[in-house]
């Protein structure tokens, strides 16, 4: 690029402050893919989030039309190249990705990728996404990868905010779900609260690297470094929001009449059949009615958006003094074995995790062809 890392600062900086901006988090995605793009000078660019049944729930691209994109057809799945970065865990630096071994072709209305850059997006150990730039625009010898090894650094700093995004639809999806305008109003100043420190950080520093990077490149390296730190504190601050929150239907109607409610429109809205029975649970704990409602939001989504069933069953029975939350689907299932070795797993890692917070356990039965179970066991007051 003609301005070298000022360029790349500008365009950390425009992520940034999309992310102040949007709370839609598709708009973030767009302009990171598009900042990355911009930063690298390369012809594509494309940020991939990983579904659990070998697909992607989004998949943003830069640099191919509208046009092209609709004749290329349906999102990519979860092979090849793609497949390493979350799987494996790597970045991606190839001079031709044709020649790779795991190089499975693409659509004929495909534009040619040669030289290729990519980086997986984590949260902490979790691997939520994949990063890659194609075509790089500069002279390339023969043989040789446009991309280089100061690339592959500016581009894990996109990633970093990328995995911010990402935590950012965790919390936005759960917006979506309140039916009070007061809670959604207590959630956007969450939101602000939680990030907008931070947020204030990330530009002072990549202002500061910014006016080194001339005069002091290890400096300005060290800036860099502090960016990836912060973005990271940010995204810890992001899931402590989401914990915090309690919707406030719980607290007017209750767990049983709350799920009884929710299942009811979800019923109405969607082809499959949704069911529900409560049966002798007493009032729980209050943040254990806040995971088992959750974890139930979070598996009827997994149901009635991915696995094509056409009956889901939600049941909270008594056990003890806790309660058993079974939410089971006719769908195509999966393998859970493989979802946890590819990384797969936005949902059942973010249900695990609220079961674990509340003192209980999950469960996941499921095979492909025979459906899935999920199963929350919480131990009461």
């Amino acid at each position: 690029m003609s301005h070298g890392p000022r360029s790349g600062l500008a365009a950390v900086s425009s992520a940034l402050l999309a992310m102040s901006r949007h709370l839609e988090v598709r708009d973030v995605l767009k302009t990171i893919v598009a900042s990355a793009r911009e930063l690298l000078d390369a012809q594509y660019a494309a940020l991939g989030v990983p579904d659990d049944h070998g697909g992607f729930a989004q998949f943003v691209v830069d640099g191919v039309s509208e046009e092209q994109w609709k004749a290329i057809g349906p999102l990519p799945r979860q092979h090849g190249i793609l497949a390493a970065m979350l799987h494996e865990a790597r970045a991606e630096r190839l001079a031709d990705v044709r020649k790779d071994p795991r190089f499975e072709g693409w659509p004929s209305a495909h534009p040619d990728l040669v030289d290729f850059l990519g980086l997986p997006i984590r949260d902490g150990d979790e691997v939520i996404g994949a990063l890659f730039l194609a075509n790089k625009n500069c002279p390339k010898p023969e043989g040789s990868c446009g991309f280089t090894e100061d690339d592959e650094e500016l581009l894990g700093i996109l990633a970093q905010h990328a995995a911010i995004a990402l935590t950012n639809a965790r919390l936005y999806e759960r917006s979506r779900e309140l039916t009070i305008a007061e809670e959604r109003s207590r959630l956007a100043h969450e939101l602000h609260d939680a990030v907008s420190q931070k947020l204030f950080s990330l530009r002072l520093t990549a202002q500061a690297a910014a006016r080194l990077v001339d005069r002091d490149p290890s400096r300005a390296k060290g800036e860099l470094q502090q960016v990836a730190a912060l973005a990271a504190e940010a995204a810890d601050e992001l899931r402590a929001a989401v914990v915090e929150l309690r919707p406030a239907a719980l607290d007017e109607d209750g767990l049983v009449a709350t799920l009884r409610t929710q299942i009811q429109v979800l019923d109405r809205a969607h082809s499959a059949r949704v069911t529900f029975a409560g049966r002798g649970v007493k009032a729980l704990p209050a943040s254990q009615e806040e995971a088992v409602l959750r974890v139930a939001q979070e598996a009827l989504h997994n149901a009635l958006r991915h696995s094509g069933a056409d009956h889901v069953d939600v049941t909270l029975d008594r056990r003890g003094s806790g309660a058993v939350l079974r939410v089971t689907d006719d769908g195509s299932g999966f393998d859970p074995r493989a979802v946890r070795r590819a990384g797969r797993h936005l949902g059942l890692v973010s249900m695990r995790d609220r079961a674990s917070g509340a003192g209980g356990t999950l469960t996941v039965e499921s095979a492909p062809g025979k459906g899935t179970t999920i199963e929350m066991e919480v131990p009461g007051g």
